[in-house]
C-alpha cells in the first residue's frame, strides 16, 4: 500500500480548496463530483439564484500551458452536456433557470487561486 496520494485524492484536495474559496466569496455548496455519460463536473454551486458549475483545474508549472487554458473547447462541451443533464435530472428548465460555467485555476506551489467566470465559448 502506497503512502502517497493518488490523483483521485489529489484532485480532490484542490476541489476542496475551490470550494473553500468560493464559499469565502459567498457561493453554496450544492454538489460536488457530477458524473454522467455525457462528462462530469467538479462543482456545483449557487450565488444568489444563479447555479455555478464549476471545473477545478490544477498546473503546478505552466510548461504544458496554465490550468486555465486546460479547459478548451471540447472540455467546454463535456461541461456544458453535463450540466445539461443535471438541470434536466434535479427538475431545472433550461429556458427559466439562471446558470453559468466558472473555473477555479490553482497554479504553482504557492496554490494561487484565480476565478474564472462565464467561460463558456460558444460555436
Amino acid at each position: 500500500m502506497s503512502l502517497l496520494p493518488n490523483n483521485r485524492q489529489i484532485g480532490q484536495a484542490y476541489e476542496q480548496m475551490a470550494e473553500q474559496y468560493l464559499c469565502r466569496h459567498h457561493l453554496t455548496p450544492i454538489a460536488r463530483n457530477f458524473s454522467c455519460r455525457s462528462g462530469e463536473i467538479d462543482l456545483i454551486m449557487r450565488q444568489g439564484k444563479c447555479l455555478v458549475f464549476i471545473e477545478v483545474k490544477y498546473r503546478a508549472q505552466a510548461h504544458y500551458g496554465s490550468a486555465a487554458e486546460a479547459v478548451n473547447w471540447r472540455k467546454q462541451q463535456k461541461l456544458k452536456r453535463a450540466a445539461f443533464f443535471w438541470l434536466h435530472k434535479n427538475g431545472y428548465s433550461i429556458e427559466h433557470c439562471q446558470f453559468r460555467f466558472d473555473v477555479i485555476a490553482i497554479q504553482g506551489h504557492h496554490h494561487h487561486i484565480e476565478w474564472f467566470t462565464n467561460i463558456l465559448v460558444e460555436g
